[in-house]
């Protein structure tokens, strides 16, 4: 049990992380469903193996624990991948902390396994449970109280065996996990490499019944219509799973991972704060001889590393962006190509409010819902990826900018599939498209008649003001009613009625024929009924369509078409 054990254990985890790299992938939605654990996982493991022969030497004979464990963290912190390698870097780590007999014991396993915990706990920012983390902590209590001269099998089979009970329960941990009914993929990961040790250490990989890698998924709250919550129910006939759309919540674009030299503790944590502000996912790990691994999700990635240079010297610069790989990823799954019968057109819009949901669901529109928080890119992608349509029109309704939609058009576009994006910048406007809708017609006629639609529909909306303001047409006071067109104010009234009429009358006094008032879900009662009659009265011979909309924020959106 000398140093050749700890080489062939690296050696039988790259192995097994081969053969099993893409089911790990698969499992992939947290934090970011990015299909890659798997292969990070392998790529750190073929640093650390590659490191050994560097570091320790060819004569395997003369291969002691300490140099070949040092060995193995210092290739796995320099070739780290991705959060999940940053974390395996680490328990390789606490492992050649550990290492000061000249056999790999009880006391070796026992003593790296809790100190990797630590480790990877001071390494991160944010420790979640259902993960990695946990299934590392739970290996490692299973064996701390072992004593030094137990068998060495006993303990590593002690070890591997608690980390597959722990990854059995880390659906009920993480709600993105259960949501999407996977088990966590970094912690598969680290129970393929704690069971290569048992069969380093033993001869013999470990027996034990088959983990149910998938598990029955608990759906969350429906929305009226055919919501995303409804869309995360179908199959996906792109090749991604429903569980990818559930992991998307982050609204970072780039993952940026660097190496530092020439720095120390105190800068390291400087530099830890700092990119806390600028992401999250958040990891920096040591090898313990004045070398650091830096792993950061951001929007920024020129701002992480200009973060780094100011904690030392950089090296081994890597940065990837979220939506590049996830439209890779989308382009292989897409060569088995559409299933028959399958409608090619779809329309995602983008809606706040209970009954506006209803209104575009009733057209035929999958509606992703903005009401509690502003819409990120990822979980527009999501939705437009998981309807599995060949040909998918947005109606963003003005709830992203024009940049965010090319990302997501750019990311969303291949050789199979068709995005294209309606400039839509209220509900209103996405209403009077969606009227003109023909899904017979081409769709690049179709999208030119939808869009000519929106672009027709002038729009404003009645809101009450929230805090004093200067605009241009005066100073709002706390409870004003101010009206506005498009998102400009050009009617300030104390009485939100009366601003209410002022703004209908400014609009339609470059003419109209049709006025669409879609209610908020704050709009006092009679608002409706008051304004439909002082159009009939002020404005004969335009007609006014009234609809609930339940959206927050606006007392009503007013479209004149």
């Amino acid at each position: 049990m000398d140093g050749r054990v700890l080489e062939s254990w690296a050696r039988t985890a790259v192995e097994e992380l081969e053969a099993r790299c893409e089911e790990i992938n698969s499992l992939n939605v947290f934090p970011i469903p990015d299909a890659d654990t798997g292969t990070n996982l392998l790529f750190t493991m073929r640093a650390a193996l590659a490191a050994v022969d560097q570091y320790a030497g060819h004569d395997r004979s003369s291969w002691e624990v300490r140099q070949v464990a040092v060995a193995l963290a210092r290739g796995a912190v320099v070739g780290a991948r991705g959060n999940s390698g940053a974390i395996l870097s680490q328990v390789l780590r606490g492992v050649a902390e550990a290492a000061v007999t000249g056999a790999v014991d009880t006391r070796t396993l026992r003593t790296g396994l809790l100190m990797a915990t630590n480790l990877v706990t001071d390494a991160m920012s944010i420790v979640v449970e259902g993960t990695i983390v946990t299934v590392l902590r739970c290996a490692a209590e299973a064996v701390a109280e072992f004593a030094d001269d137990a068998p060495i099998a006993d303990t590593a089979r002690a070890a591997a065996d608690a980390a597959a009970a722990a990854l059995a329960r880390t659906p009920s941990q993480l709600d993105v996990l259960a949501a999407a009914g996977v088990v966590d993929s970094g912690g598969l990961g680290l129970l393929v490499i704690l069971d290569s040790l048992v069969t380093a250490v033993t001869g013999a990989p470990p027996e034990r019944s088959p983990i149910a890698l998938h598990v029955p998924q608990r759906a969350p709250s429906g929305g009226e219509g055919e919501s995303v919550e409804a869309v995360r129910a179908q199959p996906a006939p792109w090749g991604i799973g429903a569980h990818e759309l559930e992991g998307s919540d982050s609204d970072q674009d780039f993952e940026v991972m660097y190496l530092v030299a020439d720095s120390d503790e105190s800068r390291i944590s400087d530099l830890r704060a700092g990119l806390n502000e600028l992401g999250d996912s958040v990891v920096i790990v040591g090898d313990g001889d004045g070398g650091w691994s830096v792993h950061v999700h951001c929007m920024n990635a020129g701002a992480a590393v200009e973060a780094g240079l100011a904690a030392g010297r950089l090296h081994g610069i890597k940065i990837s962006s979220f939506l590049v790989d996830a439209r890779d990823q989308r382009l292989r799954a897409a060569q088995v190509g559409i299933s028959a019968g399958q409608a090619k057109r779809g329309i995602v819009a983008v809606v706040a409010g209970d009954e506006a949901a209803e209104l575009f669901a009733g057209e035929g529109a999958t509606v992703l819902r903005c009401d509690d928080a502003p819409v990120t890119r990822a979980q527009l992608l999501g939705v437009v990826r998981q309807i599995g349509r060949r040909e998918v029109f947005v109606l963003p309704n003005g709830a992203l900018s024009a940049q965010e939609l090319v990302a997501v058009s750019a990311a969303a576009r291949d050789d199979e599939h068709e995005v294209f994006l309606l400039a839509t910048s209220a509900m209103v406007q996405g209403l009077a498209s969606l009227a003109v809708h023909d899904p017979d017609r081409e769709a690049t006629d179709d999208a030119f008649t939808m869009s000519e639609a929106a672009a027709a529909t002038r729009w404003g909306s009645l809101q009450i003001a929230r805090e004093r303001a200067l605009t241009y047409v005066g100073t709002c006071e706390p409870g004003d009613g101010i009206g506005l067109m498009g998102h400009e104010v050009i009617v300030i009234e104390p009485d939100v009625v009366e601003a209410g009429r002022r703004l209908v009358d400014l609009v339609l006094g470059t003419g109209g024929e049709l006025v669409t008032l879609l209610m908020g879900s704050e709009a006092p009662e009679g608002l409706d009924t008051d304004l439909a009659d002082h159009i009939s009265r002020r404005h004969p011979g335009v007609e006014v369509i009234v609809y609930q909309g339940g959206q927050p924020g606006d007392l009503l959106q007013l479209g004149v078409e």
